[in-house]
């Protein structure tokens, strides 16, 4: 009886490794590596480094993170990688998809109050070729020099968020532009957003001589406040940073989109 199971078991295997060589050819040696193995040759370390790069980066995207100034040194190849491939341009594309779903998704009114308020600065506008230049958040952050940047206006367009702007415009919405950029920048910025391929926005709202001290959550609730008091319904925000979308009179729905270079309070 042994030897009749013994005859069948061989059997059984013989044939699944035929059948496997005909459809699904198996790979040879057979042979099942572990992760210690990877990890004493020194790719586990590596590999662990990468992980804590992507948990930092879920972090700064959760707003699990107290205010920072400059990306984690270990984590200067980790970011440089995601923002010049292809998973910064899917995260992007993502949050824009839900966007654009939303947004067709609302009842706009009939009397033109319903807005949109949009973010410019890693939100309409890339300034990923003064990052390159500057580490990709690893230098503690120069405002003169990205002033001297934004005075060149070439920050390109991101695409899925003009995509998304072109929806909001033909479904109806008003655009606020809400920027913690100067109003000393305001010739620049347009210049930059009509070259980049942005048009017909309702109002650019910048930042004025008695905002500049003020933290960028306070500055928007403020400005966000006004939109209110005029009669205005905030239905949608795009936005990089949390301070974008927090505070007071938020936005029915709101889309952060990824930034894991730098940290506005």
């Amino acid at each position: 009886m042994n030897l009749l199971l013994q005859s069948l078991f061989f059997l059984s295997l013989s044939s699944i490794v035929a059948f496997a060589h005909e459809s699904h050819p198996l790979p040879r040696p057979l042979i099942v590596e572990y992760p210690e193995k990877a990890h004493a040759d020194g790719g586990g370390d590596e590999e662990e480094a990468r992980m804590r790069c992507t948990s930092w980066r879920i972090a700064v995207e959760a707003n699990n993170l107290k205010p920072w100034k400059t990306i984690p040194p270990e984590c200067a190849g980790y970011v440089k990688d995601y923002m010049m491939n292809r998973g910064y341009g899917f995260d992007l594309e993502m949050v824009a998809k839900e966007a654009v779903d939303y947004a067709r998704s609302v009842e706009l009114g009939d009397d033109g109050k319903d807005v949109w308020i949009f973010d410019v600065d890693e939100t309409l506008l890339s300034n990923l070729p003064y990052y390159v230049d500057h580490g990709f958040g690893l230098e503690v952050f120069d405002g003169h020099q990205f002033d001297i940047w934004v005075g060149k206006a070439m920050a390109p367009v991101i695409e899925s968020s003009l995509k998304l702007y072109n929806e909001v415009v033909a479904l109806g919405f008003k655009v606020f532009l809400l920027t913690g950029r100067s109003e000393l920048q305001r010739s620049v910025t347009v210049d930059n957003l009509r070259n980049a391929g942005f048009q017909n926005w309702d109002k650019l709202i910048l930042r004025g001589d008695g905002d500049h001290r003020k933290p960028a959550i306070l500055y928007k609730s403020e400005r966000r406040e006004e939109m209110a008091k005029e009669g205005y319904r905030i239905l949608g925000n795009s936005g990089d940073q949390w301070s974008d979308l927090l505070g007071s009179f938020v936005s029915n729905r709101s889309f952060k989109l990824p930034n894991p270079m730098y940290y506005i309070a």
